[in-house]
């Protein structure tokens, strides 16, 4: 694997800890702007949290895919990753909330981190191995058009299931 991919994959590493950082206060700093909440942190349930993983890496990827353009498998090394960094925060979090208690909010600043960290690792040695096969990455991206579709419908539409509701006040959604 050569050294630009690796940069690639760190660079993606640093805009999605930046933007999902940014993500978390941009629905309160715009004064609760009904337009930024599909993409942004609107409270502090879990499903709010992978939103602010989800929305860089895609918005990443997109970018990170005009120069990846040869990798026949870049959109099923992306899809398995964001599905790793979607799946690692509520089982980080739940794990240790259900293990030790409560959580103090350092440590679930940490998990976002440390959930980016590992999917952008695990994405680098997928591409230095090649052994994804992706036969259908237009599947892959469409895969990940409906779980776009999904952060936003619940935005609005919030069904009342654990992972949804806000710790802090007991509410879903907006």
């Amino acid at each position: 694997m050569d050294r630009s991919t690796r940069l690639w994959q760190l660079f993606g590493f640093g805009v999605t800890a930046l933007g999902g950082t940014l993500l978390h206060f941009l629905y309160d700093w715009l004064g609760g702007a009904v337009w930024v909440a599909p993409f942004s942190g609107v409270n502090e349930s879990t499903w709010e949290h992978m939103k602010l993983l989800f929305w860089p890496m895609l918005l990443y990827a997109a970018v990170q895919s005009r120069f990846f353009r040869d990798r026949k498998d870049f959109w099923c090394v992306k899809l398995r990753g964001i599905l790793l960094g979607l799946a690692l925060i509520p089982v980080l979090f739940y794990t240790y909330n259900g293990v030790v208690g409560p959580s103090p909010d350092w440590l679930n600043i940490a998990i976002f981190f440390v959930s980016a960290a590992v999917v952008y690792l695990y994405e680098t040695r997928l591409f230095e191995r090649g052994t994804v096969v992706c036969k259908r990455p237009k599947l892959a991206v469409g895969v990940l058009w409906g779980i776009a579709l999904l952060f936003v419908v619940f935005t609005f539409l919030t069904p009342e299931i654990g992972v949804l509701r806000d710790p802090l006040t007991g509410t879903y959604g907006i």
